[in-house]
């Protein structure tokens, strides 16, 4: 069920099942856009234990008949599911868009694109690596296992124990599909090849007591009184022999395979590389930007917004007193001076924390007079686990369970505390925290009279877009830097980052570039270290055109607000142009220009 699993990241809600009786009915009678869009939501969720999983709502219930079992991974599975799709997508035309209108029009309009664009995307039978360094199953089911399976009494242990047996499984129907990708000349370059093995080397290595699978069960089992000291070590002894005898013997299996293919692979970048690799990135592109922005306007955008942002940087250095060398050798001198950052040590790293927390704080002390609706969801600020901090980003953002179970996480790597000084910090806060995903998928839960679909859609271009976005708020409308011109710096060092991602990623993909030429080209506008750039070109290499929704979403959402501004003159009020923004969900960028159009008419009307 990759397909889903890939593109409906943070799932479908179960609400509408908090009954049973409810749920029967919704079965029973699926009348309207909504409820159609509700009943295929949950058809869809249905397929998928590990998503059931990672909403959190029916694991230890009546309902709970998932906990057990993981995913399918085999080729048959993945057709059936987008059979499945294509069904629903025609169903869909039974309920509009003719005689629609308001917020079910939008509907119809969000669910047709979403489908369609799952559609294109499954049509490719061989249409990326399903083993690579940072995701796959191979690296998102131990973290699956160890982070969302909750093992709260014996019966739920049991089920882990099952999932390990599931896990067996799932590796041998990977393994099945790359070597089916292999023969079909689909393979990763051989840099890819090595880091994968890396990771599944690093996870095999120390035999089965020292995986995690196994180590991050007795803090697990510390919470639980009902169960005797002598059964929770039977069953962890089950869960070591299952681990010993089916996981690891799997991935021994996996690494033999990527290490026959090391041999049998090249050093080339772009997904050009594979079968139908252009037609792949066209619709890598149309999936992440929700536009029809070609690749070749898409590297030209990034080249002019690189060169304006290289002109803000240069006055914000010589401002402070450095004019020699180049921009990125002093950003580096900047990064590296011992007073810019936290000590690499758990002091330091809690240290990190508070100031986050200090940076936080200071952005909500005024957020009323930019915002209506405040997400009354808590933000917590927590390290990248340790296991996974290697191949992690700097920092990412896991929404809040939507039963309220857990507030919303912004996860910091601390693998290295120089990786992100202190002036850097605040924009990386604000992107992931509040204003930026925080708020947006916060407030996105909120949302009432909607398919719960579109509480959680998935829409690359609209949340990266959104927190790109709020960097800005943050120093333009208020002002957080006007007594801190190096986090100011920071920001438009961040977003010169990610205008460098549209040159690198449409260079790696439609141009022909070289990983070496990518690397070489964000080391000399970014001033990131070289262990940051090669971990970012070589995720644009397994994840094609993902990179590039950022500052497309960005320049999208200013240019609307510049449109607003323009048309309502001094009746423009950000507070409900925000509202409208994150109070209507994700959506893709094609169809918020239509809303956003559509809100100036309706304001202009109330003047």
């Amino acid at each position: 069920m990759t397909l889903f699993k890939q593109l409906m990241k943070y799932g479908v809600t179960l609400i509408f099942l908090a009954s049973l009786a409810g749920y029967f009915w919704f079965w029973a009678a699926p009348v309207g856009i909504n409820n159609y869009v509700n009943k295929v939501s949950i058809q869809l969720l249905m397929r998928s234990p590990e998503l059931l999983t990672s909403l959190g709502l029916v694991d230890n219930t009546p309902l709970d008949f998932h906990s057990g079992k993981l995913d399918r991974y085999d080729k048959v599975s993945t057709r059936n599911a987008l059979n499945f799709l294509r069904q629903s997508r025609d169903g869909l035309n039974d309920y509009g868009p003719k005689g629609l209108e308001g917020q079910e029009l939008l509907s119809w309009k969000i669910v047709a694109w979403f489908f369609d664009d799952l559609i294109r995307q499954g049509e490719f039978e061989h249409g990326g690596y399903l083993v690579n360094q940072i995701s796959g199953p191979m690296v998102n089911l131990p973290q699956f296992l160890t982070d969302r399976h909750s093992i709260k009494d014996e019966k739920s242990f049991e089920r882990y124990l099952g999932r390990l047996k599931e896990f067996s499984r799932v590796i041998s129907e990977v393994k099945v599909r790359v070597m089916d990708d292999r023969d079909n000349g689909v393979m990763p370059p051989d840099f890819i090849i090595e880091k994968a093995l890396l990771g599944m080397r690093k996870f095999y290595e120390g035999g089965a007591i020292a995986n995690p699978l196994i180590t991050t069960l007795s803090s697990k089992l510390e919470t639980i009184d009902e169960m005797s000291d002598q059964r929770k070590a039977e069953l962890t002894q089950q869960a070591v022999t299952l681990v010993d005898q089916s996981v690891l013997p799997k991935y021994q299996e996996m690494i033999a395979l990527f290490e026959e293919m090391l041999t049998l692979t090249d050093h080339d970048a772009g997904i050009w590389r594979i079968p139908q690799g252009e037609k792949i990135y066209q619709v890598a592109l149309r999936s992440n930007n929700s536009t029809t922005l070609s690749a070749e306007k898409i590297h030209q955008i990034g080249l002019d917004e690189v060169a304006r942002i290289e002109i803000d940087m240069q006055t914000i250095l010589v401002n402070e007193g450095m004019s020699e060398g180049s921009i990125v050798s002093r950003v580096r001198q900047l990064m590296d001076m011992p007073e810019h950052n936290f000590p690499n040590t758990e002091e330091g790293r809690r240290q990190q924390i508070a100031y986050l927390n200090e940076v936080n704080t200071q952005v909500m002390a005024n957020i009323e007079d930019y915002f209506i609706t405040i997400p009354p969801q808590p933000l917590e600020i927590v390290r990248v686990p340790e296991y996974s901090q290697d191949s992690a980003p700097g920092g990412y953002y896991q929404p809040p369970a939507l039963d309220g179970s857990s507030a919303g996480r912004f996860y910091i790597n601390q693998k290295n505390t120089y990786d992100n000084p202190r002036w850097t910090l605040p924009t990386l806060m604000i992107h992931e925290g509040s204003p930026g995903h925080h708020f947006q998928l916060s407030a996105s839960q909120l949302i009432t009279g909607v398919p719960f679909l579109r509480k959680v859609s998935p829409f690359s271009a609209f949340a990266e877009g959104w927190a790109l976005y709020s960097e800005k708020i943050a120093a333009e409308d208020m002002g957080i830097y006007l007594q801190d011109p190096l986090g100011d710096l920071g920001r438009i060092q961040a977003e010169m980052f990610r205008a460098v991602r549209l040159v690198v990623d449409t260079g790696m993909h439609a141009k022909g570039w070289s990983r070496e030429k990518a690397i070489d080209y964000m080391l000399s506008k970014t001033g990131m270290t070289e262990a940051e750039v090669v971990r970012e070109i070589e995720r644009y290499v397994v994840w094609p055109g993902q990179a590039t929704a950022y500052k497309i979403g960005q320049l999208s959402i200013v240019r609307l607000r510049s449109l607003a501004e323009e048309r309502l003159a001094d009746d423009f009020d950000i507070r409900e142009f925000h509202e409208m923004i994150l109070l209507n969900g994700a959506m893709p960028l094609e169809i918020l220009e239509e809303s956003v159009e559509s809100w100036i008419d309706d304001q202009k009307t109330l003047m």
